[in-house]
């Protein structure tokens, strides 16, 4: 269990990054979804002990983070939104590196164990390759190999499924599932169809604060029969922004549509529709806005 309570952070430059967090997150997977900017990175980093908070706790399996952050780094696995490689050293010496440094002392045992992580993460081809002649994807394949090593018991994936392919991403997803069975995985991300395949638990996040926290499938249906549609013109968007709580605008063949949250059909054209996470996420984000209008 990670226990997160009254967490601040304020940059030097003014930025409140975090602002009186608190979450509660069991073993599984956890989704924490907002928009880029919203504080996400902050949290991570704050969990993984790379930074400290102004004010605040945060406990895991009892251990209290911030008196004790190196037993924290046993147990923890990481992969930030941005990190670096040293580009002249290949995939299969830099986990063969970690995993020694993680504990796996006997070579054999740390050769079978780097090559299954290779293959799990499809890379196992691309061994020997300098970690600088790397694509983009690949490179975030391999930045989730050495998040993986030591069997973690936390693991903090930031945007992981960023520049993967759709087939790279089924292939991370279904990993990240099997992980979520025995350790505590939070997945920050800004794409709501991640949360949906993989987490069981969530928090909407935004401006450095928790704005609701629950089961993907429950927050959802909180929105059925409230959420409607229309097509309209492009020039009438103003209007309907000013008249409407508009969740979201988007094309379909060729026309604009919108969708809007009301209490009852608003009528004139709108019809219901069935809503998704992504519509429940936009309202949140909306009823945020309101409030501090």
């Amino acid at each position: 269990m990670l226990s997160i309570k009254d967490l601040n952070k304020t940059y030097p430059n003014g930025t409140k990054a975090l602002n009186n967090v608190n979450l509660e997150i069991s073993k599984g997977m956890f989704g924490l979804l907002g928009p880029n900017g919203a504080g996400k990175s902050s949290l991570m980093r704050t969990i993984a002990t790379l930074q400290l908070a102004d004010s605040g706790s945060i406990e895991f399996n009892g251990l209290d983070v911030f008196k004790t952050p190196e037993e924290l780094r046993k147990v923890l696995g990481y992969l930030p939104q941005d990190f670096g490689v040293y580009p002249k050293v290949s995939a299969e010496m830099m986990l063969n590196h970690i995993a020694k440094i993680k504990g796996i002392q006997n070579s054999s045992e740390r050769k079978a164990y780097v090559a299954d992580l290779l293959n799990k993460v499809n890379l196992y081809k691309f061994r020997k390759r300098n970690l600088g002649d790397y694509s983009g994807g690949m490179r975030q394949r391999f930045g989730i190999a050495q998040a993986l090593i030591g069997n973690p018991k936390l693991i903090i994936v930031d945007e992981p499924t960023a520049g993967l392919d759709p087939l790279e991403r089924n292939r991370f997803h279904n990993l990240l599932s099997e992980l979520g069975e025995d350790a505590v995985v939070i997945l920050s991300t800004h794409i709501v169809d991640d949360v949906v395949n993989l987490c069981t638990n969530m928090a909407v996040f935004n401006e450095g604060q928790v704005l609701v926290q629950g089961h993907p499938m429950e927050l959802t249906n909180s929105l059925n029969g409230k959420v409607f549609r229309k097509s309209i013109h492009k020039e009438e968007i103003a209007e309907y922004e000013a008249n409407y709580t508009v969740l979201s605008s988007y094309l379909r063949s060729g026309s604009l549509n919108i969708n809007v949250f009301a209490e009852s059909n608003p009528g004139e054209g709108f019809e219901v529709i069935s809503n998704t996470l992504e519509d429940f996420y936009f309202y949140s984000i909306n009823q945020m806005a309101n409030q501090t209008v």
